[in-house]
């Protein structure tokens, strides 16, 4: 049985490093060690060796089972290296230079933010940024978002576990969540405790939801949302802000019109739409573009303003959205997936 365990050792040793493809790979290792393999017919034979010589036997059992498994192990590692060698094509010598490939550009979301937030500094907006990892005060209780509310709902907000901690992002009360921001209206909550009114802000950034991907939905986006506050407010200085924006960003002859709905953050609140004749790809008179309203008194009390003397409005919209509706990009998909043959047409 010595002599039979060092020739299957030898064949293996043989054999295995010349094979080309896995079905080769996967066929010898069936006939070495699977159920019906040399191997295991030898190993089967280990009943009928005498009770003194198993132990010396069993050793050389051992032994060559683990250099059949070294000799399998090795012969798999170069058909991976081999497998990973064609898809990377033939090497490349690092001292050549490297092709010029042309500028960079930009990325069609930056190009919308940047594009909106010169549009609205030019009316005395100013940027402000605030982290994406929020409490649940931040996000909903200061925004007049009851306990109860479905967007405070695990199944519509990522929360992070009870025992996580964030040295930059403080609890307003011990028993509040940490979470990732729905909206970046808690950038607006943080604004106004900094300080008294006038305020005049604009925050873009990420957020994140829990919506299964699709063409026009992602757990992650873009919003942009902006906040006035001052003496004397009314919603026709938001509709005259409306109005400028977009016929700032899409031309002077689109139009907007508001339709009532409801925010607990504002009241009254409306649905936004616009114009749409004009824009790519768009076959509808009008197209629902964002959420708007004048801040609730409930929220100007949770920040410590008299409602009595200050009013203010807020709106915001998703970036994707003005994106798509700008150049005619009919999937959101398209914005997260690095395709340089999409990303090269906004040089």
């Amino acid at each position: 049985m010595q002599d039979q365990l060092t020739a299957l050792v030898a064949k293996a040793a043989a054999e295995l490093p010349t094979l080309k493809t896995r079905p080769e790979f996967e066929a010898a290792k069936a006939r070495y060690v699977g159920p019906n393999g040399e191997f295991t017919a030898l190993m089967k034979q280990m009943g009928a060796v005498p009770k003194e010589q198993r132990p010396a036997m069993g050793k050389l059992v051992n032994e060559a089972k683990t250099r059949l498994q070294s000799l399998l192990d090795a012969a798999l590692a170069q058909l991976e290296a081999a497998e990973l060698q064609a898809q990377l094509g033939p090497a490349v010598d690092p001292t050549l230079p490297s092709p010029d490939l042309g500028p960079g550009t930009h990325h069609p979301l930056t190009l919308v933010r940047e594009e909106m937030c010169r549009i609205l500094r030019k009316v005395g907006f100013t940027v402000a940024d605030g982290p994406e990892v929020e409490t649940e005060y931040y996000c909903f209780d200061a925004l007049n978002t009851p306990a109860d509310h479905p967007a405070r709902d695990a199944q519509d907000t990522f929360y992070f576990p009870d025992g996580a901690r964030f040295a930059n992002v403080s609890k307003k009360t011990p028993d509040e969540k940490y979470l990732l921001r729905t909206h970046t209206s808690s950038v607006q909550i943080r604004t106004m405790l900094k300080g008294a009114p006038p305020i005049r802000i604009v925050s873009p950034g990420r957020v994140y939801r829990r919506d299964t991907t699709d063409a026009t939905h992602s757990a992650n986006f873009h919003q942009l949302e902006c906040l006035y506050v001052d003496k004397n407010v009314t919603v026709r200085d938001l509709k005259a802000l409306l109005d400028y924006i977009f016929a700032s960003l899409l031309g002077p002859d689109t139009k907007t019109r508001f339709r009532p709905h409801y925010f607990g953050y504002t009241e009254p609140s409306f649905e936004v739409d616009l114009t749409a004749r004009h824009l790519p790809k768009v076959k509808k008179e009008w197209i629902e573009i964002g959420g708007c309203g004048m801040v609730d008194p409930t929220v100007f009390e949770a920040v410590g303003y008299d409602s009595e003397v200050w009013s203010g409005y807020a709106f915001g919209m998703g970036l994707e959205r003005l994106a798509m509706l700008l150049y005619g990009i009919d999937d959101i998909r398209y914005f997260y997936q690095n395709d340089l043959r999409f990303l090269k047409q906004f040089a």
